[in-house]
């Protein structure tokens, strides 16, 4: 079998964590699967897959691999293209992956747009709080909202996202309204633990140039912002959103912004992908397109 068959062939079966599902999708025999993996193994000379009734898993030296086929697969789709994207137009499948919000109030409204301009593009758009690991789930490009600790990518900056402190009517009437966190001792929140550390978030404020944390009662922890400020809304308590979030809640009267001078830092917006030279045409124009787009939406005017 030839050699970018067998690459193409070992990224689909990391990608799906299964034999069966990778051949499904490639539209070949599972035994067909096996043996092109058998076959690439021995051409190395290197264990690939951990193999389980279950799951397979990349070894180390099949995480290393994984890496590079992806940057080769890339390259020679690219090669492959070069010619016949200049009368159609960039093409291929597209693995992005955003916040849920950002996803379904800014990109998913926006894409029919994108989609009119580049119709040879295919989106697979993953809408999820948690941060996902780029190389090991093929993505293409995430959203990332807040510190970035990933190595290895590269990163596109947006811009910072303004917080802001919310609460209901309802819940202002009960508990009184909060002029400054030395009074929020009687107040509650709506705890906030993030989906991939499961940490709970203090309440935060800047106060002449520093940042300063407590944390605050509360009798619900939930793990997603839809959740967040579902709970907000219904009086369970303050939070602490990305003002885009809530403007169309602010703008009706359900939710009253407090605090406006003691607001949390700012988070940091990146595009994240991961390695400059695998940048395919389709991925570029992608990025120039949703760059200005979260500008537009996310940031103050």
């Amino acid at each position: 079998m030839d050699r970018i068959d067998l690459f193409r062939i070992f990224a689909r079966v990391v990608e799906c964590a299964s034999f069966t599902r990778a051949a499904d999708l490639l539209g070949m025999p599972r035994s067909s699967v096996s043996a092109a993996i058998q076959e690439l193994e021995a051409r190395l000379g290197a264990r690939l897959l951990h193999r389980t009734t279950r799951r397979v898993t990349p070894t180390q030296d099949g995480i290393v691999l994984h890496e590079r086929c992806l940057r080769v697969i890339a390259e020679i789709e690219d090669v492959e293209g070069l010619f016949r994207e200049t009368v159609a137009g960039p093409s291929g499948l597209l693995r992005i992956d955003v916040p849920g919000r950002i996803g379904r109030l800014i990109v998913a409204p926006a894409l029919p747009a994108f989609l009119q301009r580049y119709p040879h593009i295919e989106i697979s758009l993953g809408v999820t709080d948690r941060a996902v690991n780029l190389v090991q789930e093929n993505i293409d490009c995430v959203v990332r909202v807040g510190p970035l600790a990933d190595s290895g990518l590269i990163g596109r900056s947006i811009g910072n996202l303004p917080l802001i402190n919310v609460a209901s009517p309802a819940y202002l009437a009960e508990f009184g309204t909060p002029l400054h966190p030395d009074e929020l001792g009687g107040h509650r929140a709506v705890r906030y633990a993030s989906p991939s550390t499961g940490r709970i978030e203090d309440w935060e404020w800047c106060d002449d140039g520093s940042v300063h944390t407590r944390a605050l009662a509360g009798n619900v922890i939930v793990n997603s912002a839809e959740a967040y400020i579902a709970c907000c809304l219904v009086g369970l308590g303050l939070i602490q959103i990305p003002a885009y979030d809530v403007k169309d809640h602010l703008a009706a009267g359900d939710l009253v912004e407090v605090m406006p001078a003691h607001r949390a830092e700012p988070m940091t917006i990146t595009l994240l992908y991961p390695h400059r030279h695998n940048v395919t045409r389709r991925l570029e124009v992608f990025i120039d397109w949703l760059e200005p787009l979260l500008k537009r939406e996310l940031l103050p005017s």
